[in-house]
Parts: C-alpha cells; structure tokens; sequence
C-alpha cells in the first residue's frame, strides 16, 4: 500500500490534469514575468537612487543586457548534456537568483554582473519556451494556446506592478527585500517545477547541431525586421512619451497597465483569430497597422493621441505569434530546437546597432526615428506576402525558398 501511496507522487505520473505541458508552460511564463517584469520596473530607479549611475553606467548595462540575446544559439550545444526541459527550468533558475540578488550589489560591476546572470537565464528560457511550444503543441492549436499563454504572462504583470505599487507607495520596501521577494518567489515555483512536474516526451528527437536551411530564409528575415521594429518600441516610444509629453512615472505605470489588462481580454482572441485566418493575412494586417502607427508616432503633437498610439503599438505585439506559427508549419520539426536559437541570434542582431545608430539620429531629428520604422515595417509587409502556408503548395514542399518567390506567386495567382 505504502508503494502504491507513494507512487502518485512520482514526477513522471502524467495521470493528474494540472500536469500537462501548457500548465508547465503557464507556470514557467508567470516565473519569468515575476522576475523580469519586477528586474524591469525597479531597474531606473535602483540604478538612479542607489547605486547612483548616469548615462554611461546605464548605456553599459543595457549594451551588457543584449548580448546573452545575440548568443542564444549556443543553446543548442547545451542540449547535448541537458534535456530541453530541463535547460528551460535551469535558466529560469539563473535568472530568478541574479534578479534576487540585484539589490544585494548596488554598485557599478555588482550590477554589471548580477545583469549578465539574469539576462543569461531569460534569454535562454526565451529560446527554450519557444523550442517547447512549437513541439509540443499541434499546428492547429498553437496559435490559440500561444495567444493564452500571452494573456497568462499580462495577468502575471498586473500582479507585479501593484504589488510593486503597494510596495513603495505605502510601505516604503527596500529595493533589495522587492528584488529578494520577487526572484525568491520565482525560484521556489522553478523548483516546485523541478520536482513535480513530469518530463514531458518529445515527439520527435531534435538536432544537437546548429541548422541554418536556405528554405527558412524567409522566416530568418521576418525575425530580423522584428527585432528591429522592437527595439524602436522598447527603446525610442517610451522615451518620447517622457521628454516630449512629459509623462511622469505613474502615467508610463498606467499606460503598461492598461496594455496588459487589453492583452488579458485580446490575446487568446488574436490567437485564434491567427489560426481561422492564417498567417499571412494576420501578418498583413499587423504590418499595415505598424506603418500606421510608426508614422504617427513621427507626426503626433497631442499627449493622448501618443498614449493611444503606445497602446495600439502594444497589442500588435500579440500578432507576433503568426511569425511563430508559420516557422512551425514550415520547418522540419527536428530543426525546431536547433532554430529557436538561432532565430533569437538574428532577432537580436538588431539589439546591437539600433539603439546606438537611432540614438544620433534621434538627436538630428527625432521624427526620422519612426519614419524608419515604417520603413522596416513596409519592409515586414511586402516580405510577408511570400507567407503561404495555407496554400496546398507550402504544405507538400514544407516551404516555399526565399529564392522561389516569383514562382510562389505564379503559383497563387
């Protein structure tokens, strides 16, 4: 009696419903939202109030930030040694104790470090996430489930932004027990993970090797425009929002809010919405809007039209599922693993020189930042045309070449 007891503990009984891999997906997305999203919130003000940077400490800690993103591919030279699965919760382990320890070294190389470690494990776990996802969901339902999994990771930053408000607006924490609370509590659902959660089977065995395929050129390309329409977001709409408009922290708090509460409500739609109408429609619509609002950020002069503009921005973010899914109707499904690092490396390409590049552009003329953003965009849009998944072509060849372009379209008409 005691074995059979015992035996409904064990790790690999698949038998309880909470111990499916999407559970182990949604948790693993709440763990990396409670350390990167609070790591993320507290950065400036730890930076600026405690271990008293300026603008050469903070542009070196970014440029430092990036490059675990540029070396994802390594990843795949990990696998030899450690199971997909396992890397993920490793990494999620990494970045949960650098984002614990960030407040214990408030000083220039402490931080530098502390940074390198987090910045490792997220990266990683971002490369790992999307390997799991795309095998061990089905082609019919990825999109769906991806558009969960993003409504999960907004409803796990609401969490941590009030309960950072609560924090500092009523009991004065320290930045150094906020950092410890939210990379502790990370850590112990990583390990809760390690423990109990079964090891999920791979459908097919991956390639240990890096894979780089003519075919997937076109998806390659996506990717990079990706990145690089990213960075603009990330690095330049926040930044006109405070020194053109003057928005004061509790106005960017409540405009990351109000994304994440849309997300919550739009993103599984937008999912589903992607798998009813393909990918490319859905990438042609999510291009079409991005020229649209890149431009306006280049021409807008009123506060609340640019805050409309940030949100609109946002929400196209969830469409990014449709580059995911085309990959995985494409691609030979032992290069997934391989591919994910890959395509996080050529994601991040962008990382490297945008920031820097748009950064003396912004000087000149702070409007050609944008306009180059709807260029990339029209970029992404006229690429995107050639995403023909849906056709009876693409799913027999598996891909069109990035080459073959001229007759795909033959084809279609």
């Amino acid at each position: 009696m005691f074995g059979q007891k015992n035996s409904s503990f064990n790790r690999n009984n698949v038998n309880h419903p909470w111990r499916t891999p999407f559970v182990f997906l949604a948790l693993t997305t709440v763990v990396m939202t409670l350390a990167f999203s609070g790591w993320m919130t507290l950065l400036n003000n730890f930076t600026v109030e405690v271990a008293n940077f300026r603008g050469a400490e903070i542009g070196m800690l970014q440029s430092l930030r990036e490059i675990p993103g540029f070396l994802a591919f390594t990843s795949v030279f990990i696998l030899l040694i450690l199971k997909e699965q396992h890397f993920a919760l490793v990494s999620l382990a990494l970045m949960t104790i650098g984002v614990a320890f960030t407040g214990l070294f408030p000083f220039e190389y402490g931080l530098y470090a502390t940074t390198i470690l987090m910045s490792t494990g997220f990266h990683y776990y971002e490369t790992m996430n999307q390997s799991l996802s795309l095998q061990w969901f089905s082609k019919a339902e990825a999109p769906a489930k991806l558009g969960k999994l993003i409504a999960i990771k907004s409803m796990a930053g609401l969490v941590v932004y009030g309960f950072l408000w609560l924090a500092f607006s009523f009991y004065d924490m320290a930045f150094t027990h906020a950092y410890f609370v939210l990379g502790g509590l990370g850590f112990a659902i990583s390990l809760w993970l390690w423990l109990f959660m079964p090891i999920f089977p791979q459908k097919v065995v991956q390639h240990k090797h890096l894979v780089l395929r003519k075919r997937y050129a076109l998806y390659y390309f996506l990717t990079f425009l990706s990145g690089a329409r990213r960075q603009i977001f990330v690095v330049f709409a926040g930044f006109m929002m405070v020194e053109k408009f003057g928005y004061s922290v509790a106005d960017i708090s409540l405009l990351y809010m109000l994304n994440h509460i849309l997300n919550i409500y739009l993103a599984p739609k937008i999912g589903v919405w992607i798998g009813e109408v393909g990918e490319r429609k859905a990438l042609t619509f999510e291009y079409t809007g991005l020229i649209l609002v890149f431009s306006g950020y280049a021409l807008v002069e009123n506060a609340n039209i640019a805050g409309g503009l940030y949100v609109i921005d946002h929400i196209f973010f969830a469409m990014a599922i449709a580059i995911k899914t085309y990959f995985q109707k494409i691609a030979d499904p032992k290069d997934i693993a391989s591919n994910a690092g890959v395509s996080f490396t050529i994601n991040h390409i962008a990382a490297v020189f945008i920031p820097a590049l748009f950064g003396m552009l912004w000087l000149y003329q702070p409007s050609w930042v944008f306009f180059a953003g709807a260029g990339i965009a029209l970029c992404s849009l006229i690429a995107s045309q050639w995403v023909l998944t849906n056709s009876k072509d693409a799913i027999e060849n598996n891909a069109i070449h990035f080459t073959d372009m001229p007759l795909a379209i033959k084809k279609r008409q």
